[in-house]
This record gives C-alpha cells, structure tokens and sequence, in this order.
C-alpha cells in the first residue's frame, strides 16, 4: 500500500514511515519543505542501509496523493495542514495521531481542541476525509527501531468503519502491536488526553511506556 505521512520530518512520523516500510508498505514522507523532506530519507536511509526500506520524500501535496494519510504534523497544525490539501484527501482513510498537549513546568497538560479533539478538528476540516484517531500513546524513539517489536495496544477511534477496519489492519501488520476498536471519534478526546499521564509516567519513572491491556480476547470480539 502506498502510505503518505504529512508532517513526516518530526520523530513521530518518521518513526512511523520506518515501520510501515519495513513491513512491505511503500512510504512517502512528506514535509512543508521538500528539501528537509530529502535530508530526513537520506538519514533513514543510512541508519538502515541494507534493509529494503521504501520510502520517498515529498512536500505534503505529494504525499497527500497516496492512498491512505497519516497527519504527523504538531497537533496545532494538523487542521490547517489537512485543509491545505483537503481536495486530496476525499474519500481516503485519514490517520491523525497527534495530541494536545502543553508543558507547564514539569508537567504535561493536555489541552482541548475545537470540536474536543485533533481528529475530530481534523475530521471537521476535510469532511469528505474518512479520519481515524490511532497511534497516539506509541513512543517515537521504540516505532523507529525496527531490529526489535513493540509490545504495544493501539486503541483505533473512527466514525467511518471500513477506514477504521483498513487502519486496524495496518496496525495488526507491526509485529506485537495489537489493534483495538475504541468506537467513534468521539472517543479520541480521553484517548488523546491520556498521553499526558503517559509522558508523566516516562518522566517519573525514566522510561519509555506504552499501553497494554488485559482481558480483551480479540478472537471472541469477531
């Protein structure tokens, strides 16, 4: 599948590109600027050099032309980056994980969002988009090193079922990392919000966490 992330040059997307194509995806990692765009593939491309990783650089209109988009942007630019390229994006499956966030002093506090969440902000801004909150409480730095799995539960949001089910898929791919129906959008607010008592906990405990939850048997939810 063909896989364009907007906003891709931060840790997050990037990390996220690195792990979609080392599972067979073909990547476009896109920016504002092209040429900041090229020095991060280039980057990759060394880290990893001699792994069949596919992944292309591209401003956020090229990357936007794939098949389904992921939005990486900082969370105050995810609206106004999806609606620059909101003709590009009706119909497809449109990953948002970004988080509202701030830090104050030693903490971080989650903000709320027009509409109470990115993804639905961003779901407000390109409507004819299918947007899927996912991915927010998976740490950059684990996603990116793709010589060991990430042993991690990705709880999917999404008013659209069929995008929700092409996101769980992709999700299902990455070894150890287990996808989970979290219902409609409305449910990215607490979800996008929790990853400030995530951050806290890395700090408090020097430690990268992710979420794994018990008791869900997957196979008996079909």
């Amino acid at each position: 599948m063909l896989i364009g992330i907007l906003g891709a040059t931060g840790p997050a997307g990037s990390a996220l590109g690195i792990r979609l194509a080392s599972v067979g995806h073909e990547i476009i990692l896109g920016s504002r600027s092209a040429d900041r765009a090229e020095e991060v593939v280039a980057g990759i491309a060394a880290t990893w050099a001699g792994r069949d990783l596919r992944i292309t650089p591209a401003d956020n209109v090229g990357a936007a032309e794939a098949d389904v988009v992921v939005i990486a942007t900082p969370w105050d630019a995810a609206w106004t980056t999806a609606k620059s390229v909101g003709g590009r994006l009706d119909g497809k499956v449109v990953i948002c994980m970004a988080n509202a966030l701030i830090r104050v002093g030693h903490e971080f506090q989650p903000l709320v969002p027009p509409r109470g969440s990115v993804a639905a902000s961003v779901q407000a801004a390109v409507p004819g988009a299918k947007v899927v909150a996912a991915l927010h409480h998976v740490p950059a730095k684990e996603l990116a090193d793709i010589d060991h799995p990430i042993e991690s539960d990705v709880l999917i949001c999404s008013d659209h079922a069929d995008a929700k089910a092409v996101t769980m898929d992709l999700i299902g791919q990455m070894p150890a990392m287990r996808p989970l129906d979290a219902g409609d959008l409305t449910y990215s607010a607490p979800i996008e919000a929790f990853t400030a008592v995530l951050l806290e906990l890395n700090l408090r405990y020097r430690t990268r966490v992710a979420v794994k939850f018990t008791g869900i048997d997957t196979d008996r939810a079909r």
